[in-house]
């Protein structure tokens, strides 16, 4: 993990056009915008990968999160109404000409995402079944995305263009000033993650062991709908929604820590969030270069091959695990030695097999017929 993030912070800043060397980088940074490639790397490139950083952190929590509360490895924002949602709010403004200030699309894009995660929730019951919550929410984010098409019909064709970009997320020409509209979001959602993670690890458990332990299922569920909401609609607001990231970075968390629990998962799943994002976005801008392609259609490309292969190896590891807990063979009890002469000592195969019983005194009864050895018994 280290490795791929050094690697891809790198070859995101040094990469492109002009070509900075690595080890030019750091003087690059210091001259500040002296010099044509120091505008680019600071002003351009260090903001980029900044908000790959922050966004793939906030997309990885978000996922865990709704994947620990609804008991459910295919729970991420897509699959429950919210990432679409979001994009709703931010995309109808635009499409509907109406001039609103920058500072009000993260709140549009709020308002978006509670309104599919609400609907959601509604629609199955409040969350009573979390089966039934991620079924509900496919069918909510297909019809929000079917309010998309509507609006991308409406549109120009600029406007059009636009919104296909945004639709499919991208970290284009983003400065610092999308950065900065980030960070008030993230130190309301930040303390709400540290108190959420314990209770993830009780919803584990179930709804009855969770409610038998002092906690409000249904509340808890609530809660974590809300933090995903704070933690991914600021981000859908700036770069629009990158998908499957809250997919793939909670799975590799689980496949590097196995035994560990939803709080040490939490952590990595926001670390393997943003090396997600930040690797994506290189070849997002490199590969076909000039042309810049929109880095949800690498994550998206890239992170569900990649997730459903995890999931996979994770349960064949849960299933042999299982099979062999329940197999009688592992717990069956080695034989051990028989003295010789001893009352329960295996006859051979020709001889005939009595079942002797236990006598009060502790001798041997013999079956009623057996031969004892005296003349009475003859």
């Amino acid at each position: 993990m280290v490795v791929l993030l050094t690697v891809s912070s790198v070859c995101a800043l040094s990469l492109g056009t002009p070509y900075v060397p690595p080890h030019r980088l750091v003087g690059e940074l210091l001259a500040g915008d002296t010099t044509l490639a120091g505008i680019v790397v600071t002003e351009l490139r260090v903001p980029r990968l900044v908000l790959a950083l922050v966004a793939g952190a906030c997309l990885g929590a978000a996922g865990l999160v709704l994947q620990e509360a609804l008991r459910n490895p295919l729970a991420v924002p897509e699959m429950l109404g919210v990432s679409s949602g979001a994009a709703l709010g931010v995309a109808a403004p635009l499409v509907l000409t109406l001039s609103l200030p920058a500072a009000v699309q993260p709140l549009l894009a709020i308002g978006g995402a509670a309104l599919g995660g609400g609907l959601t929730l509604l629609a199955a019951g409040l969350g009573r079944s979390p089966s039934a919550v991620l079924l509900t929410g496919a069918a909510v984010a297909a019809a929000l995305q079917a309010a998309l098409l509507v609006l991308m019909v409406m549109a120009d064709q600029l406007d059009l263009q636009l919104i296909y970009r945004y639709l499919l997320g991208s970290l284009s020409a983003r400065t610092w000033d999308d950065v900065a509209g980030l960070w008030p979001w993230l130190l309301v959602a930040a303390p709400a993650l540290v108190l959420c993670a314990p209770v993830l690890s009780v919803m584990r458990l179930g709804d009855e062991d969770a409610e038998a332990l002092g906690v409000r299922a249904q509340r808890a569920r609530l809660a974590a709908l809300a933090i995903a909401v704070v933690l991914i609609a600021p981000v859908t607001a700036v770069c629009g929604p990158v998908a499957w990231v809250g997919f793939l970075a909670p799975h590799l968390a689980r496949w590097c820590n196995p035994a560990a629990g939803a709080v040490r998962w939490l952590s990595w799943s926001v670390v393997w969030g943003a090396v997600v994002v930040a690797a994506a976005d290189v070849p997002a801008r490199l590969a076909l270069a000039p042309v810049e392609t929109p880095v949800g259609a690498w994550t998206a490309l890239l992170g569900v091959p990649a997730g459903v292969a995890l999931m996979r190896s994770g349960g064949r590891g849960r299933g042999r695990a299982r099979r062999a807990t329940a197999d009688p063979a592992a717990v069956r009890p080695a034989p051990q030695a028989v003295p010789s002469g001893s009352v329960n000592a295996v006859p051979h195969p020709g001889a005939p097999r009595h079942t002797p019983r236990n006598r009060p005194g502790g001798g041997v009864c013999p079956v009623p017929g057996e031969a004892t050895g005296s003349e009475d018994a003859r």
